[in-house]
Formats: C-alpha cells, sequence, structure tokens
C-alpha cells in the first residue's frame, strides 16, 4: 500500500525492462509501483517474436512450465531473396535456446507475477512528467495525481519523452530508429508443422534479407507460434522517408515472394501492428542515470540489432538497475554518483561489451547499404544460380562469367569503397 503516494522506487513502463526490474526490487522487499499507460501489461507491447531462455531464467527461473509459451525453437533460418529466387541458409538445434510467445500474454503473465512478488502495478495511467526538486527526480505526475519516490526508473520505451524531458537524451534522428510492421497470421498447428518440418511445440525463425528490401536498411523476419505465424519487418526511417516507402506495402510484397508465400498461403490475418525500434548503437546510448532516475530498456537504447537482440537485454539492463536501486535504498543515498553502479555494472556486462562490439555497424551499413543490402546480396543468388543450373555451358565458363560479373555490374571504384567499408567493419569488431 502507498502511504502518502510516496514509495521506495516508481518504474515506468510494464514491457520486459520495467518487469524485470520491479519484481527484482519486490524480491528484495523493496516497495515498488509499476505504471503502465495500456489497459494491461502487454497491450501495447510489440516485438517480433521471441525470447530467450537463458536471461528470461534469470527473472522468472520457471517460466518454462509456467509462461505461456508458443514454440520451442530449434531452427534458424536465413533467407536471401531476389525478385524470383532465394537462397536459404539453415541452422537447426533441438535445444530450447527460445521461444515465440505472443507478448500481450507474455508481458500479463509476467505483471502478474511481479504482483505476487509484491509490486504495486498501476494501469491505463500515462505519466505526463517527472517532478523535481532541484536537480534531482523525486516522483511523476500523472494524468490522475502526483507519486513520490526515492528513485524513478524509465522503461517507457524508444521514444521516452520522459528521459528526454530533462536532457538524459535528444531528440531521435530518422537514422536511428527502424519502424517495425507485423502482421500475425492465422494458421492451423497441422499446415504449420508439415510447412516448417517441425514437430508440435517445435518452431522456426526467420531472418529475410533482400527481396522488397532491396538496396535499404530493413529486415524481415518470420516467427511460427503455435497456431498462427508471425511476418514482418523493419526498416529505418530515413530509408522510409528517403524513397517514399509505406510499410505496410513493402511488407505486402514480402509476403507475396515465392519463397514466402506458400508459408503463409490460406491463412488469415489475426493481428496488425506496428513499433518504433531503436538502431542507433552503441554511439547513441543516452545518459543513463542522474539524480534519482535512470534509464532501462528501449528507452536507453539498449537493442543489438544485428544479433536481433532487444528483449534479453531490456530485461537484464532493468535487473543491473534494480539491483543499484537496491544499493542506493539501503544507503539512502540516491545521487548520481551511487546511481552510476547501474552503468558500471551495464559496463561489466555483455550487453555493453556486444554494442561496443558492433559500435562502427550502423555508420558502414548506412554509408554502404545499397552494397550491402542489394548488389551483393543479388550476386549471392546469382552464384547459386550459375551454380545449380545445368545448360551444357562448360562449368569453367560459367565460373569465369560469374567473376567477371562482379568487376563489370559494378564500378571498380565502388567495390573498393566496399571492400575498404568491410575492412573497418571487421576491424572494429576483432579490435
Amino acid at each position: 500500500m502507498i502511504k502518502d503516494n510516496k514509495t521506495d522506487v516508481i518504474v515506468v513502463g510494464a514491457g520486459p525492462a520495467g518487469i524485470a526490474c520491479a519484481i527484482t526490487l519486490a524480491r528484495a522487499g523493496k516497495e515498488v509501483v509499476l505504471i503502465e499507460r495500456g489497459s494491461f501489461a502487454g497491450s501495447k507491447n510489440v516485438f517480433g517474436g521471441a525470447i530467450y531462455t537463458q536471461p528470461t531464467k534469470e527473472i522468472f527461473p520457471n517460466f518454462e512450465t509456467e509462461a505461456p509459451l508458443e514454440r520451442c525453437n530449434i531452427e534458424h533460418k536465413f533467407m536471401i531473396l531476389g525478385k524470383k529466387d532465394s537462397t536459404t541458409i539453415s541452422y537447426r538445434k533441438e535445444d530450447n535456446v527460445s521461444y515465440s510467445v505472443i507478448r500481450a500474454k507474455f508481458d500479463r503473465w509476467a505483471a502478474e507475477e511481479a504482483k505476487k512478488a509484491g509490486v504495486i502495478l498501476v494501469e491505463e495511467t500515462v505519466v505526463k512528467e517527472l517532478i523535481k526538486n532541484g536537480t534531482t527526480v523525486v516522483g511523476v505526475r500523472t494524468e490522475l495525481e502526483d507519486y513520490f519516490a526515492d528513485i524513478v526508473i524509465l522503461a517507457d520505451g524508444v521514444n521516452s519523452l520522459l528521459a528526454r524531458s530533462i536532457g538524459l537524451r535528444k531528440d531521435i534522428e530518422t537514422r536511428d530508429v527502424a519502424l517495425s510492421v507485423k502482421e500475425v497470421i492465422k494458421l492451423d498447428k497441422e499446415t504449420i508443422n508439415s510447412r516448417f518440418n517441425v514437430q508440435n511445440n517445435q518452431g522456426v525463425i526467420g531472418e529475410i534479407f533482400g527481396g522488397a528490401m532491396s538496396g535499404i536498411l530493413g529486415l524481415g523476419f518470420m516467427y511460427t507460434n503455435t497456431d498462427s505465424v508471425t511476418i514482418g519487418l523493419g526498416v529505418t526511417l530515413d530509408d522510409l522517408v528517403e524513397n517514399n516507402y509505406r510499410p505496410f506495402e513493402i511488407l505486402e510484397q514480402l509476403k507475396q515472394h515465392p519463397t514466402i508465400a506458400p508459408l503463409i498461403e490460406g491463412g488469415t490475418l489475426k493481428e496488425y501492428s506496428a513499433h518504433l525500434i531503436p538502431e542507433g548503437g552503441y554511439r547513441k546510448i543516452p545518459q543513463l542515470c542522474d539524480n534519482g532516475v535512470m534509464v532501462v530498456g528501449d528507452a536507453a537504447m539498449l537493442v543489438n540489432n544485428l544479433h536481433w537482440e532487444g528483449t534479453n537485454l531490456a530485461m537484464i539492463s532493468g535487473k543491473l538497475a534494480a539491483e543499484t536501486a537496491i544499493q542506493a535504498l539501503n544507503k539512502k543515498n540516491f545521487s548520481k554518483k551511487t546511481l552510476q553502479g547501474y552503468e558500471k555494472a551495464l559496463q561489466k556486462s555483455f550487453i555493453m561489451k556486444d554494442l561496443k562490439t558492433y559500435k562502427d555497424l550502423m555508420n558502414i551499413a548506412h554509408e554502404r547499404k545499397k552494397a550491402f543490402m542489394g548488389y551483393y546480396l543479388n550476386k549471392i543468388n546469382s552464384f547459386f544460380e550459375m551454380f545449380t543450373s545445368v545448360n551444357s555451358i562448360p562449368k569453367k565458363e560459367g565460373y569465369h562469367k560469374f567473376i567477371k560479373s562482379i568487376f563489370t555490374d559494378r564500378k571498380f571504384i565502388e567495390l573498393l569503397k566496399d571492400m575498404w567499408a568491410l575492412i573497418r567493419l571487421i576491424w572494429s569488431i576483432l579490435l
């Protein structure tokens, strides 16, 4: 029960970061209020479709037997689409590395677990602004009333108007965020099992390159659920603006590709949603704390876009922020210096180490997107077309023709720029 509208910690946003943060605090005996603007936790949350086993167990040790899971993902496909052809590389391992989930179901379950631990969940409530006493955040102002706390933790998503309002981050540039759109297409379980070559409760993840997204910074995705398939894509906002693209039209083209269409044929649309995804990477991470406040999850731009990792980074960042808050509450010291323990914990974790590994990825990707996301993807399909063709042409002649095309289809100076960009990227990753 909140006394005089004052509590130990207020967490804004009941996504994976916010719930992980709140439940960690509650388990340590701290009083925490979790504020969610949606009608229930998960109602406003959108993502591709998978959660990872190891980090999820850190927050919910028994989630595999208790949470509303869809399928255990045993196969990961990398699908390179041409105009009508494609090349697919597949890795299959029957291990519980990740599960597909429906966020509206999973987040609601996770929120109930948080409530059992003692978290006070306040739903359908919008935080309009942060309350400060001098330079210290001391609470939040909602549309109904004010709430006060020793620490406020912001898990309010990629836009994080609250973090911006107190100067912790700048306005997002269009190149640093992607718009993701997705559809959930209903299919019966047996059809999914047959088309994706899996058995009951086994699932497949598909990462999709090229096709309708050729030459732009955009990637597609596909996840199998119990009785539906999730298909979607994400494209950086600057590409959408620059090319006057409509993301739902790109998705429609993707669904009609000869490689994709048979997988979802006969399905009925169950859900359509759109969501912004932070794409800025390590160099665009904002200030993560100040007096009385910390920032976690998407609000902190913590997404590893190369490995499609966001939910796990959100949960672990929420946990680390909670552990820092627990120490601060025990010391009764909520200064920026104390809360910087969260930043130090992040730096020591895989989160910052991985993001730092790919610190130059997005800049190079923007610089050479037409080459790496278009030209070379098409060349991969061209190679396999040549390699698998039986047309009475000598194989050596086919090889020579293909190699020659690399140098004739693209200017030599552009090939040099591509090579230099690739060397820079590899060098930055290995250093």
